[in-house]
Order: structure tokens, then C-alpha cells, then sequence
């Protein structure tokens, strides 16, 4: 396909795609998905060889936010069946990022429920990256824990953080139907603040909240221009009690076309598989390895993911590689340009660790509250995953659009009807 050739010559050169481009890779037919696949593929292995960046997820605070998106089994008046906490130790948040670490997990994202933090909760978050990197040498730390105000990044980087993830989540025109309580420009200054103190900008989207591929296109260029150095694509779970409980509008190949145009649009960015990988790409996660150099090991916030182990077969199996803590993540010419910015992120831990990367947020990935803006959140053990009570009966299975599945979200639950402790 001459748009293919196109953009994969763009894509080494660092060009973005035009918007007609990058929309008609979403419009391409299914017929069309593995050439799109090794296009996209091509851009990926020039800027990050066959490098996978593992994150871990810790939810340090867990439920009971008071903001209304959509998508968040956290949101105010949630009625998911979810575990709710306030907030972890220093050394209990240690020990569970010593879980993913000991994965190969290369970075930590600590994750807090809620609007954003006070003065003292940064300071809390403080004292628990200081204990993460004094007990795992080497590892980046990110914080997402909502809305910044004036001074709160500045403090989170003296205190060890390389990175602050906050997600837009969708376009600037959708977003005020996901999310009454915050807005759209909230978000971006969020992301602008952290960016100034020096932090390494991680910053996504999540798809299949029924928006048009318009609004997916608009919401990855705002990510390129606010100089996100790492995008988590989440994909929703329909979580039941939210609002977005019946939105199954996703399937595997849906999936690998958002991934692939958000590789073609960030061709030097770390692009991050986050939430929802396991429920929609289902059995193609390989393939969405071609495109995409970075994904979460083990659980999220609020639901499971696909036990640890079977991430790192994965990952061998399709003939990649985990990255390791002293191998650079960002391309060096991004690596430098963050470091002559201030940031100690995107050039290895070597260079004060941190590298353009993260969640859900954080991912996200639906699962993560307002702290985090997207469902990609959480944490466990990197092997394996807290035993969930089995249905009497399997769920029917729906008809939805595109042949999307709705019967694997009902038994996801992380933790549900067990007596486990948070980040167990």
C-alpha cells in the first residue's frame, strides 16, 4: 500500500503522518491489518530494536474518589464490587514494586486515587520513592496521582520522582462527556506543570468510550505537541457499575489499527500497551508487541491482568527482549533534548534514571480515579494474580458491535470476595 510505504517513511525520518493519514489507517480493512502491523513494526524496531520496557503498577490509595469519569470503577458513586483503602506505608508500597522489580519491571508507577494531592500526600509520596529507590537500585519511579497544583511537581522531582503520568484520556471536543467534576484543560496543565519541573511527561488516551476515530486522532497530536515522552494506549473495560458498563465497542483488530496509528503519529515515543490489553487484544497480544515497546507486567488498579509469567513467555515467544535498567529507553536524540530540558528521564538510569514512560495510568487503563485518568492501574504479584471466585455459571455472551466480546469482564475483579490485602 502506497500509504503504508508512506508512512513508514515518515516514521524513520520522525515526521508525523498527516491527520488524513493517520485516520485512514484506522479506516484500513481487516484484509489490510498485517501489512499495517509490519509497517508499524518497521518504525518501532528503528527507534527501540526489539526492546520491551516492563512498568509496575503499586495503587497506593485505592476507591472513593470524588470525581465522576466515566470509565473509573474509582469514580464517585461507583458501585463496582472493588477493593477500597486509604493509604499505603512507605515500606508496605516498597514491598509490593519489590514484587514487580524482582519481574524485570524497570519502572514503578505509584498510583493514588482521588482530584490530586495535598501538600502532605506529596509529601508521603515522597517518603515512599525514597524508599522504592533505596531498596531497588536502578528503578524509575512515576507518580500519578491527579490534578498538580503550583509547586507539587517541583517537590515530587527533589524527592526522586523521573515521571508524572496524567492521561487526556480522549479529545478536547468528547471530554466533557466522560467527565463533568474536572476539564479537559485541567488535564493539559497538569501535564504542562510536570513537564516544567523537569519530569519525564507521560500522558494517554483510552479507547472504545465510543468515540469517533476523529476524536482518537485529535487526542494522540495533542499528546505529540504537549511532548508526552511516553503514551499509554488503555482500551476500556467496561467495568459493571460505571456508566460506561454496556460500551463493548473494541476488538483485537480495532485495537492493533489504534496502536498502529499512535505508533505512525509518536514514532520515537514510548508507546505503552496499558489497560484493558488482556480483555480486548486477547490472543494478539504478540502482534501488538510489533508495534508498541512498553507494557505493564502483572495487575492494575482495580481489575486482574494476565499473570506475570505469561507476560514473559510472551515476550520471549514473539522473540523480544525486556529492557533492562541500564539500556536507555527514548531514542538518544529525545534523551538528550529531556535531559538538556532538565528531566533525568529517557536516557537509562544511568542518566538519573527515569525514561519517558508510564500509566495509568497511568494508566490507564477502566480502572484508575481522577488521580490517574485512565483504567490502567493497579498492582500484584508479577506470577501470578488474587484468586477470584469462579461464576456458578458462565455469562451468556452478547451480541455487540464488531463482533466485541462482553463476557470476560465479570470475573476480572482484582481481589473481589477474598480476604487479601491490598497489593497482595
Amino acid at each position: 500500500m502506497d500509504l503504508l510505504n508512506t508512512l513508514v517513511e515518515k516514521g524513520l525520518r520522525r515526521e508525523p503522518p498527516t491527520r488524513e493519514e493517520a485516520l485512514a489507517v484506522l479506516a484500513t480493512s481487516d484484509d489490510e491489518l498485517l501489512d499495517v502491523v509490519a509497517a508499524a513494526g518497521k518504525v518501532r524496531r528503528q527507534w527501540f530494536g526489539r526492546r520491551v520496557k516492563l512498568n509496575y503498577l503499586v495503587n497506593l490509595k485505592s476507591g472513593l474518589c470524588p470525581e465522576d469519569c466515566s470509565y473509573c470503577s474509582q469514580r464517585l458513586g461507583s458501585k463496582a464490587e472493588i477493593l477500597k483503602y486509604t493509604w499505603l506505608k512507605p515500606d508496605e508500597a516498597s514491598q509490593a514494586a519489590a514484587a514487580g522489580v524482582a519481574g524485570g519491571a524497570k519502572r514503578v508507577c505509584l498510583v493514588a486515587s482521588g482530584r490530586g494531592p495535598t501538600d502532605r500526600d506529596v509529601e508521603r509520596v515522597g517518603r515512599t520513592i525514597e524508599a522504592i529507590k533505596e531498596q531497588n537500585e536502578g528503578v524509575e519511579v512515576c507518580a500519578c496521582l491527579g490534578l498538580l497544583s503550583d509547586g507539587q511537581a517541583e517537590r515530587l522531582r527533589e524527592a526522586g520522582a523521573d515521571a508524572y503520568n496524567h492521561n487526556l484520556n480522549t479529545s478536547e471536543a468528547t471530554y466533557g462527556g466522560i467527565t463533568k467534576t474536572h476539564t479537559y484543560a485541567d488535564r493539559v496543565d497538569t501535564v504542562q506543570k510536570a513537564h516544567a519541573a523537569g519530569l519525564s511527561a507521560c500522558s494517554g488516551l483510552i479507547a472504545g468510550m465510543g468515540e469517533a476515530d476523529e476524536d482518537l486522532v485529535d487526542v494522540v497530536y495533542a499528546l505529540r505537541e504537549l511532548g508526552s515522552d511516553s503514551v499509554p494506549v488503555n482500551f476500556l473495560i467496561p467495568f459493571e457499575g460505571t456508566p460506561l458498563a454496556k460500551e463493548w465497542n473494541l476488538t483485537p483488530q480495532r485495537c492493533l489499527r489504534i496502536l498502529a496509528m499512535v505508533r505512525f503519529v509518536c514514532p520515537d515515543i514510548e508507546v505503552r500497551i496499558a489497560g484493558g490489553r488482556e480483555v480486548h487484544l486477547r490472543s494478539m497480544q504478540p502482534l501488538a508487541l510489533h508495534i508498541a515497546n512498553s507494557i505493564f507486567l502483572g495487575d492494575y488498579l482495580t481489575s486482574e491482568g494476565q499473570a506475570g509469567q505469561a507476560d514473559l513467555d510472551m515476550i520471549a515467544d514473539a522473540g523480544f527482549e525486556v529492557e533492562g535498567t541500564g539500556t536507555p529507553t527514548l531514542p538518544a536524540h529525545r534523551a538528550d533534548a529531556l535531559a538538556a530540558a532538565g528531566g533525568g528521564c529517557g536516557s537509562g538510569a544511568e542518566a538519573g534514571g527515569g525514561c519517558g514512560s508510564h500509566a495509568p495510568t497511568e494508566g490507564a487503563p477502566a480502572e484508575a480515579g481522577a488521580g490517574c485518568g485512565s483504567h490502567s492501574g493497579g498492582c500484584g504479584p508479577c506470577g501470578g494474580h488474587a484468586p477470584v471466585p469462579e461464576p456458578a455459571e458462565a455469562p451468556a455472551v452478547e451480541a455487540a458491535p464488531g463482533g466485541a466480546r462482553t463476557d470476560l469482564v465479570a470475573v476480572r475483579r482484582r481481589g473481589a470476595g477474598t480476604d487479601l490485602a491490598p497489593n497482595a
